[in-house]
């Protein structure tokens, strides 16, 4: 049966958790606590602490408001608080053992009675003498489902009261093994051993062992464990068991372990909070019932929290996490025994601001007021404390399931709470706000919940009637009302919200409404006047709510508001009293006096006087700085509702101030008085409990204990020990020690052997005796005899990091038969049981540094003792520890003191507490009171100094900061280390004045020479010496001396610097206790070089008192490939003269040299090796004259090729193919080429050399290569690569395939064009352009012909062809000679002669004009004969001439190359001929006609390229439309 839980809600004036931002409670039934308390010494705080007690002992503790105390009762509240308020948690620690152990008693109540009347039956029996142990009631076997609770009892009885251990199938169990597996519980003679989450493998025999002095006994059960089917990897089938399955989760028994604490998180991140747990039963499918919740409000799981419990554990999950998330978290878990439940408080700091300086964002953005047009939107403000106020703010809306955010308001809005309009009825928007200051806005606040526009009074108007419980009938106020047209007036107006920045109307809409769509109209006039004005003029207001912002200020005014539909409007309503626009409240008032308190070592208590004038007080915010800063660092970002907080994270030892403002919607108020500085130290209360009693030795009458120090010490030094023991039977314990004990080891006399004992110990100091430890193990008092030692113990650590750390121990107590001669040291993983030997060999000392850990990772060891006769017992296995250094751990520096000298090893310490103390150590031993070694501390570093360091003071230094987390640091002086820090030592108490630069030389303009020196520091009480020679020179004629103290220049200026400067210079320097001396020898080469340099720098001078070079002659090399001999001149005028020379004789320039310009230059156009040389300049004037030479060769010839190599390489275009009758050509064009510069051509990456076959050339505008006779071998890819010395330009072109076919046909056709240009008819010479002879003379026209073969020669007279005849012959003679002669010529005989000449390979057509005159008539002018109309059917002949096919390549930049063009001539019918001008038989001296070339024709079996012979041919009187037939064979 389901047992019932009920809840019951805390009053508001309970602070159930103090606000202490971290701790545990237990809600359990009220029970009768009864305890002891050791005595104490203080009457006062014994009774302060009955009180507390009692006060703790009720459900909820009452905090008492804040009031004005006087002198005294603020001296006895500081002392209260001191004594108690401080020990309150360690107290509650104690009353809630004692409630458990109460609760224990009572829940075993029927056993115990049980036992006891079994025992008072065998009471005479018992009382007889000393008995063997009996057991009473046995074990009994259990049979159990997986994943169930085993719980074995038994009850057993003796006389001593005998000691139960408890073993698995022989072994041993050790609950410390398998953390909440195992549970021993041992009380009133009733032992049990309970099993929490039982496993197949925990099927076992078990069997308790009971024993005293007389003997033992031993009672053995089966337990068996299965598995439900399914196998492990299915779910239980737990229906098997239906007990189980009916159980509540309140039925559940859970222990929290791991429990997450204070954290903080940043605006944007995620965090997780996390309790760890065990469960019994631990059952898949029922899982404990887990509530969390944020400043006592329960919180629901989704986007923004996701929880999750199983698995033994308890996760809450913030994965976007905004201010509004912070806060103090609860994780409460129903039990069995009512609730437990654990706090921490989260932190959430502002993310960093998109602009510098910017406020953080608003949160808590709520909506209220929703209606179907209107929505109000309120929000909390944020914290700033070094930024701007905040001057306004911005509200944006969104629509539900869009990202698209709109502005609601133009200006920024002063007040957390604007009204926003213009909402649609059934929209669902989302809000959000952005603060605004001086520097910019701010990042957005969380959205706000989705929220919907609708009319809240819709619900009012309906109604719901049920009849005879069958039907509901659902009525409308608009069906009640009847047919209304015109609504109502509204009623109820008044101002809802009234501020500076604006005021919001509300009123009741208006009965009868009418089911017409309803909106309202708003007036307002000034209060007093009737002068009313419409406000929503154009808007439609649909709720009954409107802002209205454009009031005046200062202006009182009165509003009424009429009711519209499609019908009219109703009457007015009536108006309001006056309203004035004003922000009534305001801030709140400045929070009282801050106090300040200690907590623990990283928080501290804060608390206040709340405000007086609270104006709707939203919270607090509280502000720290570091004491001597003026940086303010916010404690809290969300707005606190009460006048106490503990602020954390601080740096422990820190002194800090505090500062509170109060917050509402108006802002922040002002601040108030600050705190009184205050460090953060851990609150003075009494220790916690010792903890790991151990025995160390036992002589058969007393027992040799020690034990651990508590892990908190309360605030003050633990200086007292008081140890209680019983025997194992009896409940009541006795003191031993009266007297409190200093040291950790204590020897308890008087006992009985072969008893059993039970020890338990308590911790004082100066706030009082703490809670006692939990009662030890049963030990048996029985005398050591073994030879092998007793355990070591105080295992403690030191210096721990991720990977390492030193572990020490003390020697045993119990040495065995022979001394202990080394130590052995074993590890082990948290909760495993193998442990593992670290060292090999035993170590002679009492510590050991262990390396190889993982980090992150939890171990846990122990120490065994060696002697003669073997490994001794175990050493108690120490606390866990985890591999992983402290945050801000810093390492031991060794140094040296700058002021003196003293050589010193330092550590600061990342943490510290007001009682803590440096320990320092060597070789981890302390070094007490060593008159070698001094310690001194200043607030966080120690420094531990060496008086007079040797040899002797090499080894391991370590120093350990008590009462912290474990911060320590060692560091190891070597002897290399010592040397370097003792020259260090001795530089600094034997101190010399630091040089930068030691003396030091310079040749200055003028040939003046420059000593000089500088130090690193020189103060102005600085003085120095210069000595030359041994004998010291002052400032005067010849040299100057002066110093700078800022720049710790030293120098001295030897104006005239002869060869009697010849010698030592040294400089001496004293400044304070500091000296220093330097020297500079200069003799010899050193000296002759310094002479030299300064003369040359003397000449110099004199030089450019004149016309001068201030640069002399040197090259540049222009764009086009122009060398440029160039130079910079100074101090020139108008009739300086500047001349050119190359080889001393003078070179004249079409523009003369401007020197007038400061710089002049040297053009050499396209610069070749002829252009070698010495160049010189020469400037002149009447001041003076200076010369430049530059001689071009060598290097500089190499360097100028060069630098026109890289430009013509850049330029070089592509390599491009030219077919020539010769062969094939590649030609690489560029900016300018010269056969110096370093060009390669390369055939499949050969190089190539210049040969018949491979004929490589160049002109300035490109550079090519001929292959001459291709054939196949020729094929592939040929380069040409061009060098600047740096870089290679490489052309390339790929001569195979289809562009070799093409190239190759191409150079054939050229071949034979040209083999038949060489043989083709010609006329070689002898004949006249023009002939003029008298009438009756005889004319003889002959000429040499010559073709191969022999080519056939006619003559024409006015383009008809001459037959040989009596007067007119015609002759060729030997192939060779052609002639016509005509004999006694007449007028007749006058026209246009001309001779064909042509063979199969072509030929050429020669004209001479012939005039005849009669004797006596004056000889004509030469007149060239008019050829004839030709026939018609010389026509058909005709042929047209097609352009020329072949293209001829573009050079790059339209450089024609200047060579003979490939393009095959035109066929022409009547070639041209060049005919030598024969000689004449007639007086009449000849005539030179004009020789018209010839027109070429492509393609043509007889090409004609231009012909060497003479250029005196005759063009063939056949025009384009008139061609003549030809002999030309086909």
């Amino acid at each position: 049966m389901a047992s019932k839980v009920v809840y019951k809600k805390k009053a508001a004036s309970h602070v159930s958790t103090d606000y202490r931002s971290l701790h545990s409670k237990h809600v359990v039934k009220r029970q009768q606590a009864v305890g002891y308390l050791r005595k104490s010494t203080c009457n006062s705080v014994s009774q302060v602490k009955a009180q507390a007690t009692e006060a703790m002992a009720e459900p909820a503790y009452t905090v008492p408001e804040f009031r004005q105390r006087s002198t005294e009762e603020v001296e006895e509240y500081q002392r209260v608080s001191t004594h108690v308020g401080k020990g309150l948690a360690a107290i509650q620690e104690e009353l809630h053992r004692m409630r458990m152990a109460t609760k224990a008693q009572v829940d075993n109540l029927a056993i115990k009675r049980e036992v006891q009347e079994r025992m008072s039956r065998k009471v005479d029996l018992y009382e007889e003498g000393n008995k063997l142990p009996d057991f009473l009631v046995a074990l009994r076997p259990h049979t159990v489902w997986e994943k169930t609770p085993v719980k074995l009892y038994c009850t057993v009885h003796g006389h001593p009261r005998p000691v139960v251990s408890w073993f698995k199938d022989g072994v041993p169990v050790n609950p410390l093994n398998a953390p909440g597996k195992y549970k021993i519980e041992s009380k009133y003679g009733v032992h049990g051993l309970i099993i929490s989450r039982s496993a197949v493998s925990d099927t076992a025999e078990y069997s308790a062992v009971a024993s005293n002095p007389f003997g033992t006994a031993t009672s053995k059960a089966t337990v068996t464990v299965k598995r439900p089917a399914g196998g492990a990897g299915e779910s239980c089938q737990l229906g098997l068991v239906p007990r189980l399955t009916q159980m509540h989760p309140s039925k559940l028994e859970v222990t929290l372990l791991e429990r997450f604490s204070v954290s903080f998180g940043v605006e944007g991140g995620s965090i997780s909070l996390a309790c760890s747990m065990v469960v019994v039963p631990d059952l898949p499918n029922l899982p404990p019932l887990a509530h969390w919740y944020r400043d006592d409000h329960l919180m629901k799981a989704g986007p923004l929290a996701e929880m999750k419990v199983g698995g033994g554990l308890a996760r809450l999950n913030l994965p976007r996490l905004a201010k509004d998330d912070e806060g103090l978290y609860t994780l409460r878990i129903y039990t069995k025994e009512g609730t437990t439940e654990h706090s921490a408080y989260l932190f959430v700091q502002d993310a960093v601001p998109s602009v510098a300086g910017a406020p953080g964002a608003p949160m808590s953005v709520k909506v209220f007021d929703i209606n179907m047009d209107f929505a109000l939107v309120s929000w909390k403000p944020p914290n700033t404390t070094n930024e701007a106020a905040v001057s306004g703010y911005f509200v944006d809306r969104c629509e539900a399931g869009s990202d698209h955010w709109v502005q609601c308001n133009d200006t920024p809005v002063k007040v957390c709470k604007y009204p926003v309009t213009g909402l649609t009825l059934g929209q669902a928007v989302h809000f959000r706000v952005r603060a605004v200051n001086s520097a910019g806005i701010s990042r957005p606040s969380r959205r706000s919940q989705k929220v919907t526009a609708a009319d809240p009074a819709e619900s009012e108007r309906l109604q719901v009637v049920n009849i005879r419980g069958h039907y509901d009938i659902l009525i409308r106020d608009d069906d009640l009302e009847g047919y209304v047209t015109i609504p109502g007036e509204p009623t109820s107006v008044h101002a809802s919200e009234v501020y500076q920045a604006y005021v919001v109307l509300s009123w009741t809409p208006p009965t009868p409404r009418g089911r017409a769509r309803l909106w309202y109209i708003i007036e307002k006039c000034l209060a007093g006047t009737e002068e009313w004005t419409r406000i929503n003029t154009g808007v439609k207001v649909q709720s009954p709510r409107y802002p209205i912002f454009d009031l005046l200020d200062g202006k009182s005014y009165q509003f009424r508001v009429f009711s519209a539909n499609q019908f009219g409007s109703s009457e007015a309503s009536a108006p309001t009293g006056p309203v004035q626009k004003a922000d009534e409240h305001g801030v709140p008032s400045t929070p009282g006096q801050v106090v300040a308190t200690r907590n623990t070592k990283s928080s501290v208590f804060v608390q206040w006087e709340a405000s007086k004038v609270p104006n709707s007080l939203l919270g607090y915010y509280i502000d720290a700085r570091p004491a001597g800063s003026k940086l303010w660092q916010p404690c809290n970002h969300k707005p606190f509702r009460h006048t106490r907080f503990v602020v954390h994270g601080l740096v422990p030892g820190e002194t800090y101030v505090f500062r509170v403002q109060a917050v509402n919607l108006f802002g922040l108020s002002a601040e108030s008085q600050e705190s009184s500085p205050i460090a953060v130290e851990p609150a003075l209360a009494t220790p916690s409990s010792p903890f790991g009693i151990t025995l160390l030795s036992c002589n058969g009458s007393s027992m040799t204990l020690a034990w651990k120090s508590p892990k908190h010490c309360g605030g003050s030094h633990v200086n007292a020990y008081y140890v209680d023991r019983r025997n194992a039977d009896k409940l009541q314990w006795k003191e031993v020690n009266v007297s409190a004990i200093k040291e950790r080891v204590y020897t308890v006399e008087g006992l009985t052997e072969g008893n059993f004992y039970e020890f338990k110990v308590q911790a004082g100091n100066m706030a009082g005796v703490g809670v006692p430890s939990e009662a030890s193990k049963p030990m048996k008092c029985e005398a050591w005899t073994m030879a092998e030692p007793g355990p070591a113990f105080d295992l403690s650590f030191s210096e721990v990091r991720s990977d390492s750390l030193v572990i020490l121990w003390k020697a045993p107590v119990y040495t065995g038969a022979s001394a202990v001669t080394g130590y052995l040291v074993e590890m082990a993983k948290k909760g495993s049981s193998d442990f593992t030997a670290v060292n090999q060999d035993a170590v002679s000392h009492r510590y050991l540094q262990v390396g190889g850990l993982e980090a992150g990772e939890t171990y846990v060891f122990r120490v065994r003792s060696v002697n003669a006769d073997g490994v001794g017992k175990a050493s108690q296995v120490s606390e866990p520890i985890l591999a992983k250094a402290l945050p801000g751990t810093q390492e031991i520096v060794c140094g040296v003191d700058e002021q003196t000298g003293d050589i010193f090893l330092s550590l600061e310490a990342c943490e510290i507490s007001e009682t803590s103390q440096f320990v320092w150590s060597k070789n981890y031993k302390g070094i007490g009171d060593c008159p070698r070694l001094s310690a001194s501390a200043d607030g966080r570093t120690s420094r531990l100094t060496f008086t007079s360091p040797d040899k002797d003071d090499l080894g391991r230094y370590s120093v350990v900061v008590t009462d912290t987390d474990g911060v320590s640091a060692s560091h190891t002086l070597t002897e290399d280390a010592l040397n370097t820090m003792l020259e260090l030592s001795h530089a600094i108490r034997n101190p010399i004045v630091p040089l930068k630069h030691g003396l030091n030389y310079e040749i200055l303009e003028k040939g003046h020479v420059r000593f000089w020196l500088q130090a690193t520091k020189l103060s102005a009480a600085a003085s120095y010496r210069f000595i030359v020679n041994d004998k010291e020179v002052t400032s005067g004629e010849g040299q100057k001396i002066s110093h700078d103290a800022k720049t710790g220049v030293i120098q001295m200026t030897v104006e005239h610097f002869t060869r009697a400067n010849e010698g030592t210079y040294t400089v001496q320097i004293h400044d304070g206790k500091a000296k220093n001396q330097t020297s500079l020898v200069l003799v010899g080469d050193v000296f002759k070089a310094a002479l030299t340099e300064a003369e040359f720098q003397r000449k110099e001078h004199l030089r450019k008192l004149g016309p001068h070079f201030s640069e002399y002659l040197y090259f540049t090399v222009a764009e086009d490939c122009t060398v440029l001999l160039a130079c910079k001149v100074a101090n020139v005028k108008k009739e300086t003269k500047f001349t050119w020379y190359k080889e001393d004789e003078e070179i004249v320039l079409e523009t003369a040299p401007n020197a007038m310009s400061g710089s002049v230059a040297l053009p050499i156009p396209q610069f070749s090796r002829k252009d070698q040389g010495v160049y010189k300049a020469t400037l002149s004037d009447d001041k003076g004259k200076d010369t430049s030479l530059f001689e071009v060769s060598g290097q500089v010839f190499d360097d100028i090729i060069n630098a026109i190599a890289k430009i013509a390489g850049t330029s070089a275009s592509e390599l491009v193919l030219q077919c020539t009758p010769e062969g094939i050509r590649l030609q690489c064009y560029m900016t300018y080429y010269t056969e110096e510069m370093k060009t390669v051509w390369k055939h499949r990456d050969s190089k190539i050399a210049s040969s018949e076959k491979m004929r490589i050339g160049g002109t300035a505008e490109m550079a090519w290569m001929q292959i001459c006779d291709p054939s196949d071998k020729e094929k592939g890819q040929y380069t040409i690569e061009i060098s600047d010395g740096v870089n290679v330009y490489a052309r390339s072109f790929d001569l195979s395939g289809q562009a070799y076919t093409d190239a190759y046909e191409e150079y054939l056709r050229l071949k034979a064009a040209a083999f038949a240009e060489k043989n083709r008819g010609r006329v070689v010479g002898g004949l006249p352009d023009v002939v003029t002879i008298m009438e009756h003379k005889s004319l003889s026209l002959t000429c040499t012909v010559w073709g191969e073969p022999t080519p056939e020669v006619t003559w024409f007279k006015n383009e008809q062809e001459v037959a040989s005849c009596e007067h007119t012959k015609v002759t060729f003679e030997g192939g060779k000679f052609a002639s016509l002669v005509i004999t006694q010529v007449t007028s007749d005989d006058s026209g246009k002669y001309s001779i064909n000449v042509r063979n199969k390979y072509g030929g050429e057509f020669v004209e001479i004009t012939v005039s005849v005159y009669r004797h006596g008539e004056p000889i004509p002018e030469p007149k060239l004969g008019q050829p004839k109309t030709a026939a018609p059917a010389a026509s058909k002949t005709s042929t047209p001439v097609p352009p020329p096919k072949t293209p001829t390549p573009t050079p790059p930049k339209s450089q024609t190359p200047s060579m003979k063009s490939p393009t095959p001539s035109m066929k022409s019918p009547t070639p041209s001929m060049k005919s030598p001008t024969p000689s004449m038989k007639s007086p009449t001296p000849s005539m030179k006609s004009p020789t018209p070339a010839s027109t070429p024709v492509p393609k043509s079996p007889t090409p004609g390229p231009k012909s060497p012979t003479p250029t005196r041919s005759v063009k063939s009187p056949t025009p384009t439309s008139r061609f003549l037939k030809s002999p030309t064979p086909k």
